[in-house]
């Protein structure tokens, strides 16, 4: 393990871990766009937008599972830098058990409060009893989506990126399967396409379970699950940040669906299409950032700032390369794309709008995410905060509100890439000031 931290070249040691994050990201990708095909082809635009309308809940529980997923794994790559075994084995049995816990109070919190919930998602009349459908089911299972986040990260800190992709690529395809089946065969309807999701997600927490049996300087043994004041403070300082960049994404979704719900399901259904489609570059994209976190985070942890300053400059060119590219075929594409999903002329029209204006920033998006992980990786707490809390909420939630007020339509899709353009410019002022003393900028 440590020859590939310390000594394999950084473009060879960082492609070995970020690839198979990047393949896990691929196949989720593959199952979006196959999970949104499926239920277009209902030809129901309320179904299609009740589901659109859940999907910050799922990102809701991912954020969860980010606190200590992301967090512990911050906090033992830079314990592995600094060959601390005792604390990374002390703090990933502490991460795993605190996230059971903490899913089993938001299951019966989310139960409880299903009503209001709902209204905050912007149910419609239309839209309710199958959002309400999709909302139990996927709560019900929530404890396994956001499991999964704490094994899935903190075995990628010991190169064990491979295992990971495993798990993932393995529940993928079962929900893949199961999505048309539960669909078209049962009839189970917006029901049955968040039970295929929790079944997947079951088998992929199951199979990291069982991989963590192989790793070296991780457990998962009760005994060891309590960590330091100090130490868990580490852990969430990173964690929390990370977990609002999830969280102020469902914000983002909630807050542009609602200002979207007032031109018809028609815009929510395209700009739920949209969003799907987007993820063939965002996912792909993070997958290489969140790879990249156990290189940064080990080399900070040994104090390596030759190898750290290569493996950032190395992350930034490869995410602006594959964004610029990726990004310019879809553009080129976006009225044929959107009509794969759903071919509605005003569907599509409006789609490809969305999707155009939403490309346009793809590769400033890229370089955000390369200075957000690499906050979290080094322990840059209010960096990583303020990140967080720009793109999808503060910026993105002013850029709507202003722009929907003097443009209307044009004004909310358009909202997305300004908000982009101006957390860019922070996150580059952060990521200078925070590495000048290093040289790393």
């Amino acid at each position: 393990m440590n020859d590939l931290f310390e000594k394999v070249p950084i473009p060879k040691a960082y492609m070995q871990l970020a690839i198979p994050v990047v393949l896990g990201m691929v196949a989720s990708m593959i199952y979006n766009l196959a999970d949104t095909f499926f239920v277009a082809q209902t030809g129901n635009a309320d179904l299609v937008a009740g589901i659109a309308l859940g999907s910050p809940l799922f990102s809701f529980m991912l954020a969860v599972g980010d606190i200590f997923g992301l967090g512990g794994s911050a906090v033992i790559s830079r314990a592995l830098g600094k060959h601390d075994y005792q604390k990374s084995a002390r703090v990933s049995s502490f991460c795993f058990y605190i996230a059971i816990i903490l899913s089993l109070v938001l299951t019966a919190l989310l139960l409880f409060f299903e009503g209001p919930i709902l209204n905050l998602l912007g149910a419609t009349n239309a839209t309710r009893p199958y959002i309400s459908d999709f909302y139990r089911v996927l709560v019900l299972g929530s404890t396994f989506i956001i499991v999964s986040l704490v094994p899935g990260n903190i075995i990628r800190t010991e190169g064990l990126a491979q295992f990971s992709m495993i798990a993932t690529i393995s529940g993928t395809v079962l929900t893949i399967i199961l999505d048309p089946l539960f669909l078209f065969v049962f009839n189970w309807g917006a029901s049955g396409v968040a039970f295929a999701n929790v079944i997947g997600y079951a088998v992929n927490t199951g199979l990291l379970v069982l991989f963590m049996r192989r790793t070296k300087s991780l457990s998962l043994a009760p005994k060891l699950a309590h960590i330091s004041h100090p130490t868990f403070k580490a852990v969430v300082a990173v964690g929390i940040p990370a977990s609002l960049t999830n969280l102020t994404q469902s914000f983002g979704m909630m807050l542009l669906n609602s200002f979207l719900a007032a031109y018809g399901a028609n815009a929510v259904a395209a700009m739920g299409i949209v969003q799907k489609i987007y993820m063939v570059v965002m996912m792909v994209m993070v997958g290489f950032a969140f790879g990249a976190q156990p290189l940064v985070g080990y080399n900070y942890g040994a104090k390596n700032w030759s190898r750290l300053k290569e493996t950032l400059h190395f992350d930034l060119k490869v995410e602006g390369l594959y964004a610029t590219v990726v990004a310019l075929i879809l553009i080129v594409f976006a009225p044929q794309l959107v009509q794969l999903f759903m071919n509605q002329t005003a569907i599509v029209s409006m789609g490809t709008i969305m999707l155009r204006a939403m490309l346009i920033t793809t590769p400033l998006v890229g370089f955000i995410l390369v200075f957000t992980t690499v906050f979290q990786s080094v322990g840059a707490g209010t960096s990583a905060l303020i990140m967080a809390l720009s793109r999808q909420a503060i910026l993105l939630g002013l850029a709507i509100v202003i722009l929907a007020y003097f443009f209307g339509l044009n004004g909310i899709i358009w909202a997305q890439a300004v908000a982009d353009v101006l957390t860019c410019l922070i996150g580059w002022h952060l990521y200078s000031k925070a590495f000048k003393n290093v040289n790393l900028s």
